[in-house]
C-alpha cells in the first residue's frame, strides 16, 4: 500500500525537495506529515499537525504528556494505519499510506520506544537479526550471523561479543544494541522516544555522542525527550507540541533557543520557578532504619546495602542520591516488606517501637507506601482501568465481607480524579491510554488511598514532563505539610536540591554522607560519591 496517493488529495508542493524557513533554503524534507488528526472516544489527541524533517538532520520533539508526541509517531510508524487519522505523509517525496509496522520498516522508518523491544534470553546476534535473519534454504547461517554482528557492533561503539545474552547487559548497552539493530534495517529515519529516561550521566552522554557520530554517517535522527538540556545539546531543529498541535519549530542553528523558551511553548505559561516554594515544618523523628543490610536477591556477589541508617521527621523530605547500582532502589525495595533481596538484616523503628515490615501488606499496615521507579511494568496493570487500579492496594477500604462495594470505588477514585487533576476521557478508561503524567497521579492515588505516614518515593518524575512534575512536586509540599514524611530517590540532582529537606548519598552499597537543605550542592554530593568510591 506504499506510494499510494490518497483520493482527492493534492500532490502540488506535497513532495517539493526543500522548504524555506525565514527566507532561506534548507536541506531536503525526507519527511513531511500534513494536517494529521486523531481522536479517541472523540478526545483530539491531534489536531492538524504539519510536520516535517529535514534530511540529515537531528529533530526533536518536546511537549507535555499528552501532547500527542507518541500519538504523532505511531501514525507514522502505522501503529494506527491509514484510514485512522485523517492527513497525509510524504516520504521521500512520495505519499505513503502506512497499513502497519511493517510498512514504515520497509522505507527506513525505525522507532525505537521507550520500553525496549529485546528478547534478554537471546543473544546480542539474535536479537539484532530476529524477524529478519542471515539464512540459506532455511537454514540460519551462523557465521554469516556473526559476521554482520560484529559489523553493526562496532558501528554503534558497543564491544561485547555477539553471543552474549541482552539479558546480561546493562540499560545503556541494551540501548546501543537497539540501535544497531535499526541501522541493521538500513534505517533512513531513526526515532527515539525517551531513548535516556533509564540512562545515568555517563551512559545518556555516550547515547548523545553516538547519535551526533549517526548524524555525520547520514542517518537522520528524531528524538523525543522531556530532558530539555540533553535535547539542546544535539538538535538542529526542536519542534513544540501542545494539546495536540505544534505550537512552534525552532531552528538552534540560526537562532538562540533556551530551556526557558521550550518550557513556555510547552505549558503556555511562565515557570518563573521549577520547584513550589517550600515551607517545611517538621515534627518529631517518626520513623527509623537500623544498620540496614541487604544480600543480593540472586547468586552470591557484594552486599547491595550494608549499614544503612537514616530517620524521617513528620513533614520531612528526605533525599536519597547517588549512581545508578548504588543500592537506592534495593534499600528502597528491601525496606517496603522485603519486596528485594535476601538475608536481610536490621530494624525498622516506627514511633520508636521496632515494626514488622516483613511482608508487603504488614508495611502497608505500619504505614509505609512504595512508588516504584517502574509504573509500567511493577506500579500499575496497565488494561485495566484507572478506578480499579486506584483502589488495588487497599480492597479492604471499600469492600465488606469479600464483596467491593462498586459505588464507594467509584466515589474514591472520582475524589482523587479531581483532587489530583488525573486528565482522563473517565474512570474506566485503561491507564495505559493516559499520559506518563497521570499515570504517575494513578499510582500515587492507589498508595494515598492506604493513608501512609511515610511514602517512599523512586524516581518520581522520571519520563514526565515539567508540568507535571510542578504538580507532583506541590502535591508532594501539600502531602508534607499535612505531617506526611516522605523518602525519595531521584538520579535528578537538582530535583533533590529543590525538594528535599536533608539528602543522604548512597554509594556501593553505603550511606556515606548526610547533607542538610543549606550545605547541599551538587558540586558537593559527587564529591561524596567519588570519595566513597575511591576508599
Amino acid at each position: 500500500m506504499q506510494g499510494l496517493v490518497p483520493a482527492g488529495a493534492a500532490q502540488s508542493g506535497a513532495s517539493a525537495s526543500t522548504f524555506s524557513t525565514s527566507g532561506q533554503v534548507t536541506a531536503p524534507v525526507l519527511l513531511a506529515m500534513q494536517g494529521i488528526s486523531k481522536s479517541f472516544a472523540g478526545v483530539p489527541a491531534l489536531q492538524s499537525v504539519n510536520w516535517s524533517v529535514q534530511t540529515g538532520e537531528i529533530h526533536a520533539i518536546v511537549g507535555e504528556n499528552g501532547a500527542g508526541k507518541s500519538t504523532l509517531m505511531k501514525v507514522l510508524s502505522g501503529v494506527y494505519p491509514y484510514a485512522s487519522y485523517e492527513g497525509t505523509i510524504v516520504f521521500d517525496g512520495q505519499w505513503q499510506c502506512l497499513e502497519g509496522i511493517r510498512d514504515s520498516e520497509a522505507l527506513g522508518i525505525i522507532i525505537i520506544h521507550q520500553e525496549m523491544a529485546l528478547v534478554p534470553t537471546l543473544s546480542v546476534a539474535e536479537n539484532l537479526f530476529l524477524g529478519h535473519e542471515c539464512a540459506r534454504a532455511g537454514v540460519i547461517d551462523e557465521a554469516a550471523t556473526h559476521q554482520r554482528a560484529v559489523h553493526w557492533l562496532a558501528r554503534v561503539g558497543l564491544r561485547c561479543p555477539p553471543s552474549t545474552l541482552v539479558g546480561q547487559l546493562g540499560v545503556g548497552q541494551q540501548q546501543l544494541v537497539e540501535i544497531a539493530k535499526a541501522l541493521a534495517k538500513n534505517v533512513r529515519l531513526l526515532i527515539l522516544d525517551e531513548p535516556t529516561a533509564s540512562l545515568g550521566e555517563a551512559d545518556s552522554a555516550s547515547l548523545l555522542h553516538l547519535l551526533i557520530e549517526l548524524q555525520t554517517q547520514g542517518v537522520t535522527s528524531v528524538l523525543i525527550s522531556h530532558k530539555l538540556g540533553e535535547v539542546l545539546q544535539v538538535a538542529d531543529r526542536i519542534t513544540v507540541l501542545r494539546d495536540g498541535r505544534v505550537i512552534d519549530t525552532l531552528d538552534c542553528r540560526h537562532e538562540a533557543v533556551d530551556e526557558d523558551r521550550l518550557i513556555r511553548g510547552m505549558v503556555g505559561r511562565e515557570l518563573a520557578q521549577r520547584y513550589p516554594p517550600r515551607q517545611a515544618q517538621l515534627g518529631r523523628v517518626f520513623f527509623e532504619l537500623h544498620d540496614w543490610t541487604v544480600a543480593p536477591a540472586r547468586g552470591p556477589g557484594r552486599l547491595q546495602v550494608t549499614g544503612a541508617s537514616l530517620q524521617v521527621r513528620e513533614g520531612e523530605i528526605v533525599g536519597i542520591a547517588g549512581l545508578m547500582g548504588a543500592g537506592r532502589t534495593e534499600l528502597a525495595m528491601s525496606v517496603f516488606g522485603r519486596s528485594w533481596g535476601r538475608h536481610l538484616r536490621g530494624e525498622v523503628r516506627i514511633d520508636g517501637q521496632v515494626v514488622d515490615v516483613s511482608t508487603v501488606p504488614k508495611a502497608i499496615a505500619q504505614g509505609l507506601a512504595y512508588v516504584t521507579e517502574d509504573r509500567k511494568g511493577c506500579g500499575l496493570v496497565l488494561d485495566d482501568s484507572i478506578v480499579h487500579n486506584i483502589s488495588l492496594a487497599q480492597l479492604s477500604a471499600i469492600a465488606r465481607w469479600g464483596v467491593v462495594n462498586t459505588l464507594q470505588e467509584q466515589g474514591i477514585a472520582q475524589a482523587f480524579r479531581q483532587s489530583l487533576h488525573i486528565r482522563s476521557a473517565g474512570l474506566q478508561q485503561p491507564v495505559a491510554q493516559l499520559s506518563g503524567g497521570n499515570q504517575q497521579k494513578v499510582v500515587l492515588a492507589k498508595w494515598l488511598l492506604t493513608q501512609p505516614r511515610l511514602l517512599i518515593l523512586d524516581e518520581p518524575t522520571r519520563g514526565i514532563d515539567v508540568g507535571a512534575k510542578y504538580e507532583i512536586y506541590s502535591l508532594m509540599n501539600t502531602l508534607t505539610a499535612q505531617g506526611m514524611g516522605m523518602v525519595m530517590i531521584s538520579s535528578d540532582m537538582p530535583e533533590l536540591l529543590g525538594m528535599c529537606d536533608r539528602i543522604h548519598v548512597m554509594s556501593e552499597g553505603r550511606l556515606v554522607d548526610e547533607l542538610d537543605r543549606s550545605q547541599a550542592s551538587q558540586e558537593r554530593i559527587m564529591r561524596a560519591i567519588v570519595a566513597a568510591s575511591a576508599s
